[in-house]
């Protein structure tokens, strides 16, 4: 038992201190993932510290312990109905509520009519789809009716986007912000009530073993996202499979640099990946929006064969109510130049993967 204990121990240890070293490795950016996870494993094994014998050794072990408790703890109380923050009701000058639906359908997932049917019941205004070929662009014709206006990004890599909408598309484009290969959709939208806005999707490669070895492109083309938003004088909601986590590093700084609001804090994980299970599920298909955006819903739906959960988000715009001005953060100066220099980092690793792929 004791030996489990030093084992656990140590390796939560590890886990903990790995995203704090400055490396893009995907080594130290994953354990951000399992904060969560992380967090519930190291209240058991400090609960295991007080069933096995004491030594005076181990009491520094507990005492570790609960301080990575609090560390971890004060992170993710944010992301609550703890914590607490000021909900925001429709006025007379509010719009009408709409609704979007933001889904990884995984490339090779073939439960078309799943998806469809799921669309068709929830009703949303504008809906995403990532991963989303030509095998699936033709399945959603069905839909096309109801959503006359469309924005494809048709790809067979597994970076392939589709936006469908009820609401009229003024204009869109397809973003390639650091590959050729990694797009992001940007359209602008008109609801029938004459409010604008604008929705971005988008869908970075994650740090991971069997995909980029670290998270510079992933990091870049987020930046790049909160580069580009930041000159947009209109309503805008980012959505989509960011590969990332609400409170890692390079999400705060997204935040910052867009002067974006995150509404997962006072609310939930709101987890998604991996759909099949529920004690391995990370929360890393995120949303942002713009201070005139107010969020009145915000959850998973039901599992339709992806290995992502589809997340399902009921909205309003107004304004003339400055109620969420307190949320906006800013980066200072030193901020904006560390970003600059990761858009720039992301940029050249997609270079040097061109490369290489040339070279084979």
């Amino acid at each position: 038992m004791w030996e489990i204990y030093l084992a656990l121990s140590a390796l939560l240890l590890i886990l903990t201190v790995l995203p704090k070293i400055p490396s893009s490795h995907w080594i130290f950016r994953f354990p951000d993932f399992g904060k969560i996870q992380i967090t519930y494993f190291t209240i058991f094994t400090f609960v295991l510290g007080f069933i096995i014998d004491k030594t005076a050794f181990s009491w520094y072990i507990q005492g570790l312990l609960l301080a990575m408790i609090i560390y971890h703890g004060i992170i993710l109380i944010k992301y609550t109905p703890l914590y607490k923050v000021k909900k925001h009701p429709q006025t007379k000058n509010s719009s009408k509520k709409y609704h979007f639906i933001s889904a990884n359908v995984y490339q090779f997932n073939k439960d078309f009519d799943r998806f469809i049917n799921l669309i068709q019941r929830n009703k949303p205004e504008i809906f995403l789809t990532m991963e989303s070929n030509g095998d699936w662009e033709k399945a959603l014709q069905v839909l096309e009716k109801d959503y006359p206006y469309q924005h494809k990004v048709t790809l067979e890599n597994t970076y392939g986007m589709h936006f469908y909408s009820k609401m009229k598309i003024e204009k869109s484009q397809t973003h390639y912000f650091v590959a050729d290969d990694i797009p992001s959709i940007e359209a602008h939208l008109k609801t029938e009530d004459g409010f604008e806005f604008v929705f971005f999707g988008v869908h970075p490669p994650p740090p991971s073993p069997t995909e980029e070895e670290t998270s510079k492109e992933r990091d870049g083309d987020l930046l790049s996202v909160a580069k580009c938003v930041q000159d947009i004088r209109k309503p805008i909601i980012v959505v989509g499979d960011f590969n990332n986590v609400a409170w890692s590093k390079s999400s705060i700084l997204f935040r910052k640099t867009s002067h974006l609001i995150d509404p997962r804090v006072g609310r939930a994980f709101v987890s998604t990946f991996h759909a099949k299970s529920r004690l391995l599920r990370f929360p890393i298909d995120l949303m942002f929006h713009s201070e005139d955006i107010f969020i009145e819903d915000l959850k998973t739906l039901e599992n339709f064969g992806s290995d992502h959960l589809p997340v399902y988000c009921e909205f309003f715009i107004d304004h003339h109510n400055d109620d969420q001005e307190e949320l906006v953060e800013q980066a200072d100066s030193e901020e904006i130049a560390e970003a600059d220099e990761i858009i720039k980092e992301g940029k050249e690793e997609d270079g040097e993967r061109d490369a290489i792929v040339t070279e084979g």
